[in-house]
């Protein structure tokens, strides 16, 4: 299911309109995208809960000349599934 596709679900669901949908749409990616780049955790009880992982700087190999390099620390969004929305889906 891509964007558009979910839009339209959200619309058939909640009575929106297509602009309406799409607003919240963005809101809520927006409000996550927010919140995890100030450190928040963001957790919808049933849904799940959003986080920020941290890797630290590491050495890594180029695999076509096999040189060193270094790959720079990083933090990389993480999502864990609520039990809720885990027994919906293996129901």
């Amino acid at each position: 299911m891509n964007k558009g596709q979910f839009i339209e679900k959200m619309v058939e669901k909640s009575e929106l309109t297509v602009k309406d949908a799409e607003k919240a749409y963005k809101a809520f990616t927006e409000t996550v995208i927010e919140a995890l780049k100030n450190g928040e955790k963001v957790q919808l009880v049933g849904f799940g809960t959003f986080d920020i992982g941290e890797r630290s700087a590491r050495e890594g190999r180029n695999p076509q000349t096999g040189e060193s390099i270094t790959i720079a620390a990083s933090k990389s969004p993480k999502f864990k599934a609520g039990k809720a929305f885990k027994d919906a889906i293996n129901s």
